[in-house]
């Protein structure tokens, strides 16, 4: 059943209660009998099975290589091979 959390309005008291979802809320403060309004609480959950970052990504697996490291690689040459043939003209003007 979930716990739920009331604020009293008249003396700022906080209740936790565990109540089903089909139960009505309480209205009265235990200990002034003021009003009461339902506080929004943050809750917990996990996400169990395949599929999810915590499951299958944030283990730290590592990636395969990147190609554009290969594309880099053979640009660098095409360009040292380029500057090579441009020199070997000039000399020969």
């Amino acid at each position: 059943m979930p716990i739920y959390e009331y604020q009293c309005i008249k003396c700022g008291n906080v209740d936790e209660v565990i109540q089903k979802i089909t139960d009505e809320p309480k209205v009265h403060c235990s200990k002034c009998a003021g009003d009461l309004h339902k506080l929004i609480s943050q809750s917990t959950f996990h996400l169990k099975g395949s599929g999810w970052y915590v499951t299958d990504y944030a283990k730290g697996k590592q990636a395969a290589p990147c190609s554009s490291n290969k594309i880099s690689d053979s640009s660098k040459e095409q360009k040292s091979k380029t500057e090579k043939v441009q020199k070997k003209k000039s000399k020969e003007d």
